[in-house]
């Protein structure tokens, strides 16, 4: 189960109609990789699905339910995905992160990341 429903990811991106969906599920999922990555933590979006991979073992290290917090800063990720397409944008400061995003995602990180 995703963190971020389709429907949430549309509505941050301003994004109607079906046309871009693809694009949006893979940056969505991107997103949400490149946060747990940050944390060093595995993040399910709910406490059932966390235990069934506790219980099959595939948890991993510290694993969590996803909060607001979480939430939020998957879904600047994905603005910053969406909006800058390219992997140089001209004329701006690279970043790996949007610091927003690292603020919203620092209290949770465990150990040293990525």
């Amino acid at each position: 189960m995703s963190l971020i429903t389709p429907e949430l990811a549309k509505l941050h991106l301003r994004v109607d109609g079906d046309d871009e969906d693809q694009l949006i599920a893979l940056y969505t999922d991107a997103a949400e990789e490149t946060a747990m990555e940050f944390i060093n933590r595995t993040v399910y979006a709910d406490a059932d699905e966390l235990a069934d991979a506790v219980l099959a073992g595939t948890a991993g290290q510290d694993p969590m339910v996803v909060t607001k917090s979480i939430q939020a800063a998957i879904l600047l990720i994905l603005g910053d995905l969406y909006a800058n397409r390219e992997d140089t944008v001209v004329g701006t400061i690279v970043a790996s992160l949007p610091r927003g995003a690292q603020a919203l995602l620092q209290p949770y990180r465990v150990q040293m990341g990525v």
